[in-house]
């Protein structure tokens, strides 16, 4: 009667074994998902603080600046003195900082993948290379004597940012999603050619 009753145990076992291991497959399942929750939340903190920086007045006049004022900032040998020099650079009289150090840490989030790279690629890598193009001449006056480790998360990013854009030269458009027409209705005017051929008034 024993030795019939052992294989009924051996069953029980093995059922309440596999059980077990679903409870378990179940909860770590649960909990992956709430890490992913958790990691996607914390991203779009992220992205929204990074656009608050963005959009601030302080960081608008910085770029500005950059746009407008820094390659005819760079031909005066004091200004770039001020750069290549060891120690701290005033960020108000050299703006060009505060566009650097945001982009270089925002450089650090991606490569350390506390930023979905690809979210924020597709956001603004065409503002990274833009301003990569016109920053570069100033990071390399600061890397003279600091090297090449000066700014190299604003490269890193740059350079995935350009990768990006190759591989999206007419963005990311999801496919087979109908385009709307869009009527460019100033291009003649801005152009200075008049509906008949004729030049217009500007």
């Amino acid at each position: 009667m024993i030795l019939e009753a052992l294989p009924i145990f051996d069953t029980i076992n093995a059922f309440a074994q596999i059980g077990t291991l679903v409870v378990l497959l179940g909860t770590a399942i649960a909990a992956l998902a709430q890490i992913r929750h958790l990691r996607a939340g914390n991203e779009l903190e992220a992205l929204l603080q990074l656009s608050e920086e963005l959009e601030s007045e302080r960081m608008q006049v910085a770029l500005r600046f950059v746009r407008f004022g820094l390659d005819e900032a760079l031909e005066r040998p004091a200004y770039r003195r001020d750069l290549t020099e060891l120690g701290f650079v005033d960020a108000s009289v050299h703006p060009e900082m505060i566009a650097c150090n945001w982009f270089d840490r925002v450089g650090s989030l991606v490569k350390l993948r506390l930023i979905d790279e690809r979210t924020f690629l597709d956001l603004f890598a065409r503002l990274t290379t833009y301003y990569w193009d016109h920053l570069a001449p100033a990071v390399a006056l600061l890397r003279r004597e600091r090297g090449v480790g000066q700014y190299e998360n604003f490269e890193y990013l740059a350079a995935l940012a350009r990768a990006w854009k190759t591989h999206h030269p007419e963005g990311t458009y999801p496919k087979g999603t109908a385009r709307l027409a869009i009527v460019d209705r100033f291009s003649d005017r801005d152009r200075g050619i008049a509906g008949d051929g004729g030049s217009i008034a500007p």
